[in-house]
């Protein structure tokens, strides 16, 4: 059963179509990767899902319910979390904090962020650093984090809002092999732990067929295929527009 769904979603900026018309479905309870060149769209096509940015047409459904036109924050709260490509933390309060506040936010409880904000959420910050590997960095400040780890730290906060569906873009950019291996490692553990449907963006190859139950390649802002790993593998048109050789199509 599709626990989201993408009907017909076009955007245009200033007369660069970025998406479309595309339709997606995502299957409740899988791991989906969409791949594709630099400025296939891969990012604007979260930002839709996820209302950082309103489509010119066509509709969002995240179960059962239309999303189009709500606001992140909303979106967020009805259980669909992401992660960005440029991280998004607070960089000068302490990775405690980070969590903190956002499960702050995730109850509403904004009115007691000064007077009692210390003592909220304590126990359940504990237990999502430790969850994502950083409980021995709780006082650390953010900021100074090794990158891993301020990833490790953005999927925390990202957990914080208790999502259903979790949507990660590039989770491994930047990373080193050792930090790649580990970070993926993680994200499968807690997708099972939690029974998330996780749907990524991801530009290495490893990562993607390692993980992903589907693939679907964007490509100038249309999805050119869509299907299991061999399937999208051995794909002539994927082949010649984003995997390019033997090389990449056998990772």
């Amino acid at each position: 059963m599709a626990v989201l769904e993408i009907d017909t979603v076009h955007k245009n900026f200033g007369g660069f179509v970025a998406i479309n018309d595309v339709s997606f479905a995502l299957e409740e309870g899988e791991t989906h990767a969409i791949i594709g060149p630099n400025g296939a769209g891969k990012t604007t096509f979260f930002n839709l899902i996820t209302g950082h940015l309103q489509p010119d047409h066509g509709s969002v459904t995240f179960d059962g319910r239309a999303i189009t036109g709500m606001a992140p924050h909303r979106i967020v709260k009805l259980g669909l979390a992401r992660s960005f490509q440029r991280i998004n933390i607070y960089p000068r309060m302490s990775v405690f904090e980070n969590v903190q506040v956002a499960l702050i936010a995730r109850d509403a409880m904004h009115f007691k962020l000064f007077t009692l904000g210390a003592a909220l959420n304590r126990d359940e910050t504990s237990e999502l650093l430790a969850l994502v590997g950083l409980g021995d960095e709780a006082n650390e400040v953010a900021g100074e984090l090794a990158y891993g780890k301020q990833k490790q730290l953005e999927l925390a906060i990202a957990l914080a809002a208790n999502p259903k569906v979790l949507l990660l873009d590039e989770p491994t950019a930047g990373m080193s092999p050792q930090e790649t291996a580990e970070s993926i490692r993680l994200i499968e553990q807690i997708t099972v732990a939690r029974g998330l449907t996780l749907l990524f963006t991801e530009h290495d190859m490893g990562v993607v067929f390692g993980i992903a139950d589907r693939i679907s390649v964007l490509h100038h802002g249309v999805i050119i295929a869509s299907g299991k790993p061999d399937e999208v593998r051995n794909d002539e048109e994927v082949r010649r527009v984003y995997l390019g050789g033997s090389s990449h199509a056998a990772a």
